[in-house]
C-alpha cells in the first residue's frame, strides 16, 4: 500500500469531530471545521504525523487516558484517531531509544537492543495504519454462537474474537469462501493478545489442550508442532499469527493492498508485537483509565 492510498484510508476512518480536532493548527485551514482535510488526505496525513498533534489532541502527559486532553478536558476523538496518534507517538518515543523492554515472564522485563528494528517497522505509513486499525477493531469484540455437526449430531458452540481457540472452531463451520476472513481475524487476535496483554498470554491464555487444538487447526505436524507446543505461549501465538495472516492472503482470490500489508506484517510479526507492547505499557493500559480490559475480566 503506497503512502497516497494509506492517506485516503486514514481519511475514511476519521469522523467529522476528529477533523475538527485536527484542523486548528493545519496550514491553510478555512473556517476551522476541518472538513477540507477529508478532501486532502496528504495534508491530513502530514497533520497526523506532526509531533505537535499528539499534545494538541490528547495532552502531553505520558498516561493520557481515554479521551483526556490537556488539563483533563475530555476530547471528542474517535478510538481510531486516538490509536493513530498513539502509534505515531510510538515512532517518536523510539526514535532515540537504545533498547526496549522485553518480557521474560509475567511482569518480568529485560532490555533488548532491537529498537532499530521497531523504528524500521514504524517508518512505513501502511504498517502504522495497520496497527491503528487493529487496535480500533478490538474496542468492540464480536461473540456469538454457531452450529456444527459432530458425529452426525448438530451441536451449538460459542466463539469470541478474544479467544483464538474458539475462533479457530469457526473454520469447521463457515463456507470455504469465508475462511480467509476467519484466518485474518485469527492473525489479528494473536497480534492483539501478544501485543497488548503479553502477561495474560504468558500466564493464562493457553494450556496444553488449547495449544494442541490451535496447532491442529493450523495444520502443523511433526517436530515443529512439538517444539511450539512445548515452548512459550507468546512464541506459539507469534508463529501462528504470522501463519494465519499468510494463509488469509493465500486463500483470498483477489490480492488487495490491505492483504499485501497483512502479508508484510506477517513477516515482521515480532516487531509489530513489540511495538504494541510499548504502547500497552506506556499508554493503552495506563493506571486509572486503561483502554482495554484483560480477556475474561
Amino acid at each position: 500500500m503506497d503512502r497516497a492510498l494509506a492517506a485516503r484510508e486514514y481519511a475514511s476512518h476519521l469522523t467529522d469531530a476528529d477533523l475538527r480536532l485536527l484542523a486548528p493548527a493545519a496550514p491553510g485551514a478555512a473556517g476551522g471545521d476541518g472538513a477540507w482535510l477529508r478532501g486532502d488526505p496528504a495534508a491530513l496525513l502530514r497533520r497526523l504525523e506532526d509531533p505537535g498533534t499528539f499534545g494538541t489532541v490528547l495532552g502531553e502527559g505520558r498516561g493520557a487516558g481515554r479521551g483526556e486532553g490537556p488539563g483533563g478536558w475530555a476530547v471528542q476523538a474517535s478510538p481510531f484517531l486516538i490509536f493513530a496518534l498513539l502509534v505515531q507517538r510510538a515512532e517518536t518515543d523510539l526514535a532515540s531509544a537504545a533498547h526496549v523492554p522485553e518480557r521474560t515472564g509475567p511482569r518480568q522485563r529485560v532490555p533488548l537492543v532491537d529498537a532499530p528494528a521497531l523504528r524500521d517497522f514504524l517508518a512505513d505509513t501502511a504498517r502504522r495504519l495497520f496497527l491503528a486499525e487493529l487496535l480500533a477493531s478490538f474496542t468492540r469484540v464480536a461473540s456469538g454462537r454457531y452450529r456444527v455437526r459432530v458425529a452426525g449430531r448438530a451441536r451449538t458452540r460459542r466463539f469470541s474474537e478474544l479467544d483464538p481457540v474458539r475462533l479457530a472452531g469457526l473454520l469447521d463451520a463457515v463456507p470455504e469462501a469465508e475462511r480467509p476472513g476467519v484466518y485474518r481475524r485469527l492473525g489479528d487476535v494473536s497480534l492483539f493478545l501478544t501485543g497488548v496483554f503479553p502477561d495474560y498470554v504468558t500466564a493464562r491464555a493457553l494450556g496444553p489442550v488449547d495449544a494442541g487444538r490451535l496447532l491442529r487447526a493450523a495444520g502443523l505436524t511433526g517436530p515443529q508442532r512439538e517444539r511450539l507446543a512445548a515452548g512459550p505461549a507468546i512464541e506459539l501465538l507469534e508463529h501462528l499469527g504470522a501463519r494465519w495472516y499468510r494463509t488469509a492472503c493465500e486463500l483470498t482470490p483477489v490480492r488487495t493492498a490491505r492483504l499485501a500489508v497483512a502479508d508484510d506484517v506477517a513477516g515482521r510479526f515480532r516487531q509489530a508485537r513489540r511495538v504494541l507492547n510499548h504502547l500497552a505499557d506506556r499508554y493503552l493500559l495506563a493506571a486509572g483509565q486503561p483502554w482495554f480490559s484483560p480477556p475474561g475480566s
